[in-house]
């Protein structure tokens, strides 16, 4: 199977296929989400949105995403062209179709007030973004052992 980005689907051992949405407007950090994920050991389809205002039109399935279905992970960098993550987090916590997605913040700020701010708009994780391949790999393995293995996500709503 391949994803929307044209990149084989990896296999997992439950035979369950997750839907993770990247939001991150930078090409060397998306490259290698796409890369790690590949290899990360569970069948996955990963969507990227390269900015704000495109995350929420997939999230909202509007024009050419009305077929998309919705994620059940977001990973969402705040430093955003179009529309801020901080926006867009609020945006997804509030619209009732959207809020049961859990939202993990991936960003390279430590600031505790953008730390506090987005758990007040209620993301479920603020990770800072890593900064190199084993980071990274280590971050898909807590994705796929924790927030898909472990953690009782909402049933989607379509």
């Amino acid at each position: 199977m391949i994803d929307s980005e044209g990149a084989p689907v990896s296999a997992g051992a439950d035979g369950r296929e997750y839907v993770l949405m990247l939001v991150e407007d930078s090409p060397a950090d998306v490259r290698l989400a796409q890369e790690v994920f590949r290899d990360a050991g569970f069948r996955h389809r990963l969507h990227v949105a390269r900015d704000g205002e495109q995350a929420l039109r997939m999230l909202r399935r509007e024009g050419e995403h009305a077929r998309l279905p919705l994620p059940d992970l977001v990973l969402l960098d705040l430093n955003l062209p179009r529309r801020d993550g901080r926006e867009v987090l609020r945006e997804v916590k509030a619209d009732p179709r959207l809020r049961q997605i859990p939202v993990l913040i991936l960003s390279t700020s430590k600031a505790e007030r953008d730390v506090v701010e987005c758990y007040q708009s209620h993301a479920n994780a603020y990770l800072v973004k890593p900064v190199d391949l084993e980071e990274f790999e280590r971050l898909a393995s807590m994705i796929r052992d924790c927030w898909l293995g472990m953690i009782q996500l909402p049933p989607r709503m379509e």
